[in-house]
Order: C-alpha cells, then sequence, then structure tokens
C-alpha cells in the first residue's frame, strides 16, 4: 500500500488527517560520480535552477554532518554536499594512486564543480573543507558568490597550541613527528573533538563520530596522516587567500563555535581584516557547531545568502 492510501485509510478510521502527515517536500539524492578516478559520493537536493551552494565538510566527518542543513536550504537553493577523498562514502577506484594531499583532494572537488555544472556557486565550509573551498576561490574568483565559514580557518592567529604537533611534523616531517600524529585519529580524540567546549553534550548525536571514526577505520589511518602532515600548505597559501579576499571582497559569514579548541575565535575575527564587510558571529559551543547549533545556522545563513546570491 502506498503512503496516499494508508493516509487516506487512516483518515477513514478517525486518525491522521491528510493534511497532517504529507510526502517530504525536499528529496535528498545519495550519488556518486568518478572524477579522476575517484568515486566521489555526494548528496543533492533543491531545484536545478535555483542558486548553488556547495558544502564542504571537514575532519572527523563527512556530508553526513549535512543531514538537517540540507534539506533547509533546498527549499530555496541547489544545495551539493560531497565526500572529500578520505573521508565518508568517497573511494579511490583500484589501481588508482591517489597522494592525499590539499592541492589533490582540491583539484578533485575543482573537477566535480564543473562536472555538475556549478558555474557560480556559494560555498560552506568548515575545518577542512576551507583550505579546499581557499582553492576553488583564489583559482576561480569569479565563480564564488558568497562564503560562509563554519570554523573554516583562514588566519593563522585562528591556530591554537592545539596545532603543536602538527606544526612540529610540518617543520621536521620525520617518521617519529608523522607517527605523534595517529593519536588525533582515535575513536576517543574524534570523540573528544565533538564534545569538547559543548554545554550539553547530549546534543550531539552519537552516530555522528562513531561514523566518522568508522570511515577512518574502513578507509585507514595513513589518508588522515598525510593531510596533517600537509595541511602546514594551507597556511603558506594564506597570503594569496587574503590577496583574494581584498580584491574580490566576496560576501561573507564567519559562524563561530567560539569554544573550538583548534580554530580560535581571532581567527573569525580577522576576516574582517582584509574584508570589512565580513560578517562575524559565535556560538557558545564547540568545534562541530552544527552538531548543537544546526537551526541556528540555517536560519542566518538563509539570511545572508538571501541578502547577497542573485536569482
Amino acid at each position: 500500500m502506498n503512503l496516499k492510501s494508508l493516509l487516506l485509510a487512516a483518515t477513514a478510521l478517525g486518525g491522521v488527517h491528510p493534511a497532517t502527515a504529507t510526502e517530504p517536500t525536499v528529496q535528498v539524492r545519495y550519488q556518486t560520480a568518478e572524477i579522476q578516478g575517484v568515486r566521489v559520493f555526494y548528496r543533492e537536493a533543491g531545484p536545478a535552477d535555483a542558486p548553488a551552494v556547495l558544502l564542504l565538510h571537514g575532519f572527523g566527518a563527512s556530508s553526513h554532518m549535512f543531514r538537517d542543513l540540507i534539506p533547509t536550504l533546498a527549499e530555496r537553493y541547489r544545495v551539493i554536499a560531497p565526500d572529500l577523498p578520505g573521508f565518508g562514502q568517497t573511494t579511490i577506484k583500484d589501481g588508482v594512486k591517489f597522494a592525499y594531499t590539499f592541492d589533490n583532494v582540491a583539484s578533485i572537488i575543482d573537477d566535480f564543480t564543473d562536472h555538475k555544472g556549478l558555474d557560480r556557486y556559494a560555498i560552506y565550509v568548515f575545518d577542512y573543507g576551507a583550505p579546499v573551498g581557499w582553492r576553488l576561490a583564489v583559482a576561480n574568483p569569479r565563480k564564488i558568490t558568497a562564503i560562509v565559514s563554519q570554523n573554516g580557518n583562514a588566519y593563522e592567529e585562528g591556530l591554537s597550541e592545539g596545532w603543536a604537533d602538527m606544526r612540529k611534523a610540518w617543520d621536521a616531517p620525520t617518521a617519529a613527528n608523522r607517527e605523534a600524529l595517529r593519536r588525533f585519529n582515535t575513536p576517543e580524540m574524534i570523540k573528544w573533538q565533538y564534545t569538547e567546549g559543548v554545554r550539553d553534550t547530549s546534543l550531539i548525536a552519537p552516530e555522528s563520530y562513531q561514523l566518522a571514526s568508522a570511515a577512518i577505520e574502513r578507509l585507514g589511518v595513513d589518508p588522515q596522516m598525510d593531510l596533517l602532515l600537509d595541511y602546514g600548505s594551507n597556511v603558506r597559501q594564506y597570503p594569496r587567500l587574503h590577496a583574494y579576499f581584498r580584491r574580490y571582497q566576496p560576501p561573507t559569514l564567519a559562524i563561530w563555535g567560539k569554544n573550538d579548541p583548534f580554530f580560535i575565535p581571532a581567527g573569525a575575527e580577522a576576516y574582517k581584516r582584509d574584508n570589512p564587510k565580513a560578517e562575524v558571529r559565535f556560538l557558545d559551543t564547540g568545534h562541530f557547531a552544527i552538531e548543537t547549533h544546526g537551526g541556528e545556522i540555517a536560519t542566518r545563513m538563509l539570511e545572508f545568502l538571501d541578502r547577497n546570491v542573485q536569482r
């Protein structure tokens, strides 16, 4: 029996009224695209002719982190959220050698946007998604309609003392310094990154960090360690990014979990140095702010996009 028949039957029995139980207005599709030998998994929803928004997740996550945000945005926007190589459901084809660097990850996502026909799009960047998004913006400045950065760092003063082990490995990439980064990928450490700085941890769905840990176990720790080791390349590219901000002044909303143990509030405030019109908002939560303040982020994001993205 289909949904319509069930509703009619319930109505006849004096139960559910058709107006209170309807099919969802937004359908999310789960698909893959082969890009440079990488099977990129992605979620997509919203009208095909609406302005596009590209959601880029970060470390310890996947496009799953946008599970609630996508349906909300997709009422008015075309929303696409890929899993980055090394994360979630994205996989490397057998026989393909893929070096896990931010340049290579960005190259995959850049080609993916071409595959999806994204000539103009806004970006939501978080954590690792930020240096990927920054490369897209610097290489294709005219394509970027707006930027929402949720704890997506762009300034060196935004890096906390928690980056000490990574900085040591960047400066001296020895086997021992690389091995020291392994601890950031344990299930306990992944969970800690979700819960640290959160006032009410009962708001954190446990499957969020459990799925992230399961993906690391399935895909391997080495890609994650390679990316941690390569993160210094992002810092070295900051001057080019800041020049992009100054020249193009993209509409920017930095919305930040102010208790983030890795990306501190100074990194959010710094956006206004090169782009005085950047909007900065702080939330009383941790790194994965969308897990605890998803409704507020969605509301502010929609208001921001509606003001700044042309239809």
